[in-house]
């Protein structure tokens, strides 16, 4: 089943709330049916937007449209890592785990305290790193600096075919996508557990009900914005514009994936990028 009636975009982030004005590195969101899109959405905090997508997804469920969700950053870690951590592949398994340790307020959240924690599950140096705050953490280094293997890659498979992505390890400094994942996998795990019935996530299940949860990047193939628009807001318009408009056959292409535990990022491989570039504006 590879029709959907609505696309959902998000750009997400891992920092704290970001005020009640719209500005860049915050989370922003935009429907889209048919390549027709609503106003970008900004959301301060991911309360708000957690809060704003469910009656999203809720509203376009009730009125019978099949929704395709996408979030931009990954929804699994390199293979080993939820093996040695949850003791299964199983990703989903993973994201109840960090659903029931990660505490978050708009002001505050856990995330480089858990962090420090996995890393010092490991016998050498853990996979995390990068510190954010003034405080030091037990285990989780401001720096890279690994000088024994851990056993675990630095990037998924889909990371090394996608140019330019960055390691879900590093949790701050620029382009690091490590706390969005953190922060954000706890809500799609709740997300899931909410619409139980109708969500499934790709790649780790078919995509046979209403709701589908991928995940997306939207810097894979949409340009600068115009004129003065934030970046963020012009990435996840035009991200929704181009999958609700783009052919069933397309889409249904893009989703033949094998990758049930690292998971994938839409659009990447076999020419797909090309074709996503050539829709976007």
């Amino acid at each position: 089943m590879t029709r959907f009636d609505t696309a959902l975009m998000v750009d997400w982030s891992g920092g704290n709330d970001r005020g009640a004005v719209p500005k860049a590195d915050a989370i922003w969101a935009c429907l889209a049916r048919a390549g027709v899109t609503d106003a970008p959405v900004y959301l301060r905090n991911r309360q708000e937007a957690e809060a704003w997508i469910t009656d999203v997804i809720d509203r376009e469920l009730t009125a019978g449209r099949r929704v395709i969700a996408g979030f931009d950053f990954p929804f699994g870690y390199p293979e080993g890592f939820a093996g040695a951590l949850v003791g299964t592949a199983n990703p989903l398994i993973l994201w109840s785990w960090f659903e029931a340790r990660i505490e978050d307020s708009p002001k505050a959240n856990n995330r480089f305290d858990v962090a420090g924690e996995i890393n010092a599950l490991y016998p050498a140096e853990g996979p995390f790193w990068g510190n954010a705050l003034k405080r030091d953490i037990a285990h989780l280094p401001r720096k890279k600096h690994l000088t024994r293997p851990n056993g675990l890659s630095e990037k998924r498979r889909v990371e090394r075919r996608a140019k330019g992505a960055f390691s879900v390890w590093q949790l701050a400094g620029a382009g690091s996508v490590g706390s969005q994942v953190m922060m954000g996998l706890p809500v799609l795990s709740r997300l899931r557990r909410r619409f139980a019935s109708q969500a499934r996530v790709w790649p780790f299940e078919a995509l046979d009900t209403s709701l589908a949860l991928v995940e997306i990047w939207p810097s894979l193939f949409v340009g600068p914005p115009p004129g003065d628009m934030v970046k963020d807001a012009w990435q996840v318009q035009e991200v929704a514009r181009v999958v609700s408009a783009l052919p069933e056959e397309t889409v249904g292409r893009m989703l033949c994936v094998d990758a049930p535990e690292e998971g994938w990022i839409l659009g990447v491989g076999n020419g797909d990028e090309e074709v996503l570039r050539a829709h976007a504006v």
